[in-house]
């Protein structure tokens, strides 16, 4: 698997200009967009030096079968909050850090072979999922051989349930286990001195900091392998993903929990994978 090379990952003080302002998705699109054709709606796209082309980082987005998965670019949770959270997130991370970024990402099934080619993974709403028999082999054969899932973006002790049972699918003999908040995870880049709890903009909007009555504290659970590194992060009762997508909707979100919670967490998780 391509490993982006530690010395590459230094980072600067978060520090935005403003929020960017990505146009967001057209559901109902019949004919799958490759994301180097999804209309960016003024975000720039940055040149990489060539001689970088074999390093690039490139945030590949998981589309997992179940829920209308295969189905057009409009259907399916695996789709929630794309594109606009993949660019926006690509673009911070190029703009915060030495890191070299693909600017326009890419989604791939975990059946597909270029998954190896990618030491990190998004995948987004878990809460009801289910893996197919292929995609529970090619997840575990990903993860021992090296590869980082990052999970965000569902709520509640329902969606709990359904997820760890699918993850004890692809692991039998493994669990989840809670990181506690002096994990180097929430302060090995932006020193967090809390747990990221990120409500949708239509939550806080109504007042509210979480988007369910049973999901009242984040959780940042990790699976680990048989030496301890971590293969998957949990952000479970939290949306990382909404704080990247909505950062331009309207300010004080944007600097309430894009600038001071979302990107910190997003780039802390991202450092720690590629370093650990």
């Amino acid at each position: 698997m391509t490993r982006v090379p530690r010395w590459i990952v230094f980072l600067a003080a978060l520090t935005l200009l403003g929020p960017v302002a990505v146009g967001q998705w057209g559901r109902g699109r019949r004919r799958e967009i490759r994301p180097e054709e999804v209309d960016r709606q003024g975000l720039p796209v940055w040149q990489n030096n060539p001689q970088f082309e074999g390093e690039l980082f490139t945030f590949v987005r998981v589309r997992y079968s179940s829920y209308g998965g295969r189905a057009h670019w409009g259907n399916g949770k695996w789709a929630t909050d794309y594109p606009d959270s993949d660019l926006n997130f690509s673009f911070r991370l190029q703009q915060l850090t030495t890191l070299k970024v693909d600017p326009h990402g890419k989604i791939l099934e975990l059946t597909d072979d270029q998954l190896f080619n990618h030491p990190f993974l998004y995948l987004i709403e878990p809460g009801h999922l289910v893996f197919d028999e292929a995609e529970i082999v090619a997840l575990r054969k990903y993860l021992l051989n090296g590869g980082f899932l990052m999970v965000d973006d569902f709520w509640g002790e329902d969606e709990w349930e359904n997820f760890r049972g699918e993850l004890k699918r692809v692991f039998p003999d493994r669990d989840p286990l809670e990181l506690p908040l002096e994990h180097e995870i929430f302060h090995c880049v932006y020193d967090l001195q809390q747990k990221p709890q990120i409500p949708s903009i239509h939550a806080w909007m109504n007042g509210q900091t979480t988007e369910r009555w049973d999901a009242p504290e984040p959780h940042y659970k990790a699976l680990f392998d048989d030496r301890g590194r971590m293969m998957v992060i949990i952000c479970h009762n939290t949306d990382l993903g909404d704080g990247w997508e909505r950062e331009g909707i309207d300010r004080r979100y944007f600097h309430e929990f894009s600038e001071k919670w979302a990107y910190p967490m997003g780039i802390n998780i991202l450092t720690y994978a590629m370093t650990h």
